[in-house]
């Protein structure tokens, strides 16, 4: 039991240092790693065992570039019109805009694509269950094998992202979920001090009565 709350601890103290990075290195980190850690997300639990995501991994400079004007174009518009101002407000201490640079340095784009529905082998379709809770916990997971890894991640998620269902080719039962840069931290990469919740505020123990 020692041992089981010792590794607890060392993992809780190394998800704690996570933070979502828009500073990369454009060092180069192997295929294969990436491919393991792909390996590793498509693990997770899913609606009667679905699977239902596509991960488009993504090295190749034309199409980072690709991706990263269309992302651009979107953030433009979000940031100069669709946010509220409470939105803008919220994100100011970020020091976030609409210029995204990193698409185009981090050595690797994870496109996550959710499956809304599958398809058998004659083409039929074939009904998933509970397909953004499942979608959502293999991003969990990839995040997690990327931090055990020592790579630096982030969540990004232009709205609206239907350009990577275009660029990527994508079937029409694919819709994109999330688009994580993926790669090494920039030797001065910065991040936002964060405080998280302390454990008080998110758990709510339910214990038995004595």
């Amino acid at each position: 039991m020692e041992e089981m709350h010792r590794r607890a601890v060392a993992f809780h103290e190394l998800m704690a240092r996570r933070r979502s990075v828009r500073h990369f290195s454009d060092r180069p980190v192997p295929r294969a790693l990436m491919e393991e850690l792909i390996a590793t997300a498509a693990t997770a639990p899913s609606g009667a065992h679905k699977q239902p995501w596509t991960f488009c991994l993504v090295g190749d400079p034309e199409l980072k570039r690709r991706i990263r004007e269309a992302a651009e174009a979107e953030e433009h518009a979000s940031y100069h019109g669709r946010m509220s101002d409470e939105w803008l407000a919220d994100l100011a201490p970020l020091g976030t805009d609409w210029h995204k640079p990193f698409l185009e340095t981090a050595p690797w784009l994870v496109v996550v694509f959710k499956q809304v529905h599958g398809q058998d082998a004659e083409g039929a379709r074939r009904k998933h269950y509970y397909v953004e809770e499942s979608v959502g916990l293999a991003c969990g997971v990839l995040l997690a094998a990327a931090q055990h890894a020592g790579l630096v991640t982030l969540t990004h998620t232009p709205s609206p992202m239907n350009f990577l269902a275009r660029l990527l080719g994508r079937p029409a039962n694919e819709r994109p979920y999330l688009l994580i840069p993926m790669g090494f931290a920039a030797p001065d990469c910065r991040v936002p001090d964060l405080v998280r919740k302390p454990l008080t505020e998110v758990l709510v123990p339910y214990l038995l009565p004595r």
